[in-house]
């Protein structure tokens, strides 16, 4: 039997001696990489934190002390040691598998769910100030653990900021690996490789201690001069900015030591300030091709082995066209400037670092900070796309509405992993844009249905002085060759395309959901029914003349999208026709008024939401009064 198939509770973890310690690191490593070469998953940074998580469960109690995580797809390695152990962990991330996040559903050991960064400083001091006001929790210990790139994170410092009037009691553990997904950028990477790269503080230390000895009078001086140790360390070391904020500063500690931690995490527990704990690892310590290319792996798709050839998709992504398309446009035009918050590589602009690196720019994990700093550019002349996930946007959302919306600036949006994102689950799901966006005047929004009209979307956003928001999802059609993927045409504003004619039932769909609607035309006609299918193109501002000819030439209207249905585009299409005094029966498909569980793939989850084809063709006959044998 391996070590780690012994380990139930976190109690198991704390008899085990060095050298089993060793091993058991060993074996969660191979658990890991074993996982995720099938499930896909966040490989490198569960790699790189082991040492530091099984440090921490050894000096704390949990779920008595409370382990808060950044973002949280660091914890399947607090998975393996908190009782999952076991067949669901072997399908994480997959329908019937746990959560690639943190989940307090799973387990009591999961103190809250954290799918983006920046939040874990919030909640950790929201337990901490509970805790020291409720009777039977005052000895335990909170315990945030930051990734370095969170720093990046505004709600990161406004935590920091209310640190001393919160509690006096708190442990912060900042996990330095480098890389937040791609290197990390900015004024706080730089910071703490300061602290890191600075050795004379230690050096001038140990000589004091030399020349003085552990005589009387080096005793004397060693207690005289201690009041001046605060000032002395803010001259030599940059560790002072964190003890502004109250924070005890240790650091930086080898992450992978794990006796190290121990011995400073055991000291911190009776820290009568709050401390902060610099702790140095290695993303995707223990897999070569993890360590070289740290950002390929952080996260991998399933069915994939641990090396860096077999890492890469074998399907086109809408990033790697904006990417190539955006560099052409750039280089035509120099006010053109791509920003991303650190997600370089997944939206694409990594391909416009490399080849424009004086037209792009890197925030760090700081949305809300693209968002305004595109606007500001806009204001000047300039012409920013803003590469955002669909699912951190809404973390702008004030920005938006307040910075370009109201402004009418024309700001370009590209918001990837839009709809369902399957595998991340309930924080990464990208269906909740369409709705957050369409209350927002001055806001035109489009989804192109596939590679090419994406292309022409990109060019046409150009000629339109408005906010723009153009949604796609991660992956396009694998028999798609990007090279041959050339702008065509500019669109029309505004305006939709009809792919099909029919009768009685058609179509209302765009993006991804127009190949669900081919399927569900495809099936109709093996029961007589030549349907229509529109191709809308615009959520906001909707084509009104194809939508009225619509009406009169259709008993039944069909909305398909990726996006949950509470104030999406079927609500626009409805909110269209009752405006106008239009009677139509209008059936809506979409994701229902509820945070989607992860599953092992988009048509999986559709198919449990009654979102397939053949349950769409089966409600369809049924209201068209045609019975099936």
């Amino acid at each position: 039997m391996n070590l780690l198939d012994t380990i139930h509770t976190p109690r198991d973890v704390k008899v085990l001696n060095r050298s089993q310690l060793k091993e058991l690191a060993k074996e969660i490593r191979q658990t890991l990489v074993d996982v995720t070469a099938i499930n896909g998953g966040h490989l490198a940074s569960n790699l790189g934190i082991v040492e530091l998580t099984i440090a921490l469960h050894r000096v704390f109690d949990s779920p008595r002390d409370r382990f808060i995580f950044d973002v949280s797809h660091q914890t399947y390695v607090h998975k393996l040691l908190t009782g999952r152990n076991d067949a669901k962990f072997r399908q994480i991330r997959m329908s019937g598998g746990y959560s690639g996040f943190s989940d307090p559903t799973e387990s009591e050991h999961d103190a809250f769910v954290a799918g983006h960064a920046g939040t874990a400083l919030s909640v950790a001091l929201g337990f901490a100030y509970a805790r020291d006001r409720i009777s039977g929790c005052r000895g335990s210990h909170v315990v945030a653990i930051l990734g370095d790139g969170s720093l990046t994170c505004g709600m990161t410092w406004e935590a920091l900021n209310n640190l001393v009037t919160a509690t006096k009691k708190l442990i912060v553990v900042v996990n330095d690996n480098e890389f937040s997904i791609d290197r990390n950028v900015g004024a706080i990477s730089i910071y703490l490789n300061k602290i890191l790269t600075s050795g004379f503080y230690g050096a001038v230390s140990n000589a004091v201690k030399k020349i003085l000895g552990d005589g009387k009078f080096g005793k004397a001086v060693v207690r005289g001069v201690r009041k001046l140790k605060r000032a002395i360390k803010s001259i030599i070391l940059p560790t002072s900015y964190f003890e502004y904020y109250g924070l005890r500063y240790f650091g930086p500690i080898d992450g992978h030591d794990i006796s190290k931690l121990e011995e400073i995490l055991e000291f911190c527990k009776f820290s009568k300030v709050p401390v902060l704990v610099h702790v140095k690892t290695i993303k995707g310590y223990g897999c070569g091709d993890a360590i070289h290319f740290p950002e390929k792996f952080h996260g991998i798709e399933p069915e994939r082995v641990c090396d860096v050839t077999s890492s890469q998709p074998d399907t086109v992504s809408y990033g790697e066209i904006l990417g190539k398309e955006l560099t052409k446009l750039a280089k035509k035009d120099e006010t053109i400037i791509g920003v991303v918050a650190a997600m370089a590589r997944g939206s694409g602009l990594s391909y416009l670092r490399d080849h424009c690196p004086d037209q792009y720019v890197d925030v760090g994990i700081a949305e809300e900070h693209a968002v305004t700093f595109s606007a500001a550019l806009a204001k000047c002349g300039m012409r920013p796309v803003c590469a955002i996930y669909s699912t951190f946007l809404q973390r702008a959302f004030d920005q938006v509405l307040h910075d370009v919306c109201l402004q009418n600036l024309p700001v370009v949006f590209c918001l990837d992993r839009a709809g369902i994102a399957a595998h991340d689950g309930m924080t990464h799901h990208g269906i909740f844009d369409l709705s957050y966006l369409r209350l927002i005047p001055n806001a035109v929004i489009l989804q192109p249905k596939d590679v090419q009209e994406f292309t022409n979307v990109l060019h046409s956003a150009f000629q339109w002085h408005c906010p723009v928001f153009i949604r796609y999802p991660r992956s396009c059609n694998r028999n798609v060759d990007p090279n041959t993927i050339k702008f065509s045409q500019y669109l029309p504003f505004g305006k939709a395309e009809k792919i099909t004619e029919g009768r009685r039932v058609c179509f209302l769909t765009l993006g991804n959901m127009v190949g669900l609607a081919n399927e569900v035309y495809q099936k109709l006609k093996n029961f007589g029914i030549q349907g229509g299918i529109a191709n809308m193109i615009f959520v906001k501002p909707l084509d009104e003349e194809i939508l009225t000819d619509i009406a009169k030439n259709y008993e039944l209207v069909v909305t398909l999208e990726d996006n949950v249905l509470m104030g999406g585009f079927g609500s626009a299409i409805l909110e269209f026709y009752n405006d106008n005094g239009i009677k139509i029966n209008v059936l809506r498909y979409g994701w229902p008024d509820e945070f989607i569980k992860h599953g092992t793939s988009p048509d999986v989850l559709r198919a449990e939401y009654s979102l397939s084809a053949a349950n769409i063709m089966d409600r369809v006959l049924s209201i068209l009064n045609i019975h099936t044998p």
